[in-house]
């Protein structure tokens, strides 16, 4: 047995040692959560159960805590924030409030109060630097203020890991994948303008409400008519506004979507085709299309090092690998991969024969106590591959 493997080890018996206080933790982070920039409680609660010291404030709400002596350290991560959704599960620590940990994360931030705790008792040489991210679900990004902060260069960070619950995967399984495993993401606004009139007369104006719902329906086929399939891409509108009377044309209509890509280089390719069709389509019914882009998420590239080995050793404790799932979701994560090496793991939730089960951002996601040990297990996984492949190497 090599060293690492001892300190495997000892580091999986101090995390038991430490679940029964982690799932206390979840419970209260779970039935008190916060909104995007308002996570200064949650941070408070997180960094007193960490007892490692105050850390350092950063990106507004968000603290960094250093967890071991000086030298080259490892980063895990996990996110403070909560969503605008009213619970609808029966526990008894379930949110009193309009807001829901319905994403994971009040898991992850227990999985990473349970590592960082278990290496602040045993002694590491690695240090582990605890990044509590705020304002993940929302823009700006917390990881891109964390990022353009420099604070990973001052605390020498050699690579950064991540674990997120994952309901498109069965309990039991952990996706560890190589290369693009998240998407490219970026927010369109549409705008048609046409010419307001009476419903009663169309043939003197230009229905701006009929040009917009051409023009939705034509950006579902941007993926596959218009985009080489191989590569893939995602088109989606969720919002659209427009009218006040049934009995009247109004002047403008809009509507509001993202556009997802899994290359980088492709997002201003889907960009263009998005304009593309917007503007046409538009002229056709006698209106004009605009489009303004918000961008958002880079695509989030785990580093095929540090995936090989931390499958190996998760595969190791009895863990099914799925080393090939890849998701159109976004996470911000993605900004860490691009200033230093990262992994992002997938922790599968979903029960068996449960198709319908809820999946993420819905009121009643509620990934069971049990998925804290294994969030912990595979953080710990990515540390000492991190160790091995961008540490020590």
């Amino acid at each position: 047995m090599d060293e690492l493997e001892e300190l495997h080890l000892k580091l999986r018996a101090a995390v038991a040692d430490e679940l029964p206080a982690a799932i206390a933790l979840r419970h209260r982070l779970h039935a008190d959560p916060r909104l995007s920039g308002d996570e200064a409680d949650t941070t408070v609660e997180v960094v007193r159960a960490l007892d490692a010291g105050p850390g350092q404030e950063i990106a507004g709400t968000g603290r960094i805590v250093r967890i071991g002596d000086r030298g080259p350290a490892v980063a895990l991560r996990a996110e403070l924030d909560a969503l605008p959704i009213t619970e609808r599960t029966d526990v008894p620590w379930a949110s009193g409030r309009d807001v829901m940990h319905a994403c994971g994360h009040d898991v992850h931030l227990a999985a990473l109060v349970a590592v960082g705790r278990a290496a602040e008792r045993i002694g590491v040489d690695v240090p582990i630097l605890a990044v509590l991210q705020p304002r993940e679900e929302s823009s700006p990004s917390g990881a891109e203020d964390i990022v353009r902060s420099g604070v990973l260069a001052e605390h020498d960070v050699r690579a950064i890991v991540a674990a997120h619950v994952q309901p498109r995967l069965p309990d039991g399984v952990v996706a560890v994948t190589p290369g693009p495993v998240n998407a490219a993401t970026d927010e369109f606004e549409v705008t048609v303008t046409g010419l307001g009139g009476h419903a009663g007369y169309p043939h003197v104006a230009r229905d701006p409400v009929l040009a917009l719902c051409q023009i939705i329906v034509s950006l579902q086929h941007l993926a596959s008519r218009r985009f080489d399939p191989v590569l893939g891409a995602v088109c989606s509108v969720g919002q659209i506004a427009g009218g006040s009377a049934a009995n009247v044309v109004p002047e403008t209509t809009s509507a509001r979507g993202t556009v997802r890509v899994m290359r980088d280089a492709d997002r201003a390719v889907a960009a263009s085709l998005v304009r593309e069709i917007v503007a046409h389509t538009a002229a056709a019914h006698g209106c004009e299309g605009q489009v303004r882009f918000h961008p958002g998420e880079p695509v989030l590239v785990n580093d095929p090092a540090l995936a090989a080995d931390a499958a190996g050793r998760l595969a190791a404790t009895g863990v099914t690998i799925d080393a090939g799932f890849r998701s159109y979701g976004a996470d911000d994560f993605s900004h860490y991969c691009g200033v230093t090496r990262g992994l992002m793991l997938f922790i599968g939730t979903a029960p068996p024969d449960a198709e319908d089960a809820p999946g993420l951002h819905h009121e009643r996601y509620l990934p069971a106590d049990r998925m804290i040990v294994r969030t912990a297990d595979a953080l710990l996984a990515g540390y000492l591959a991190a160790i091995r492949t961008a540490v020590a190497s």
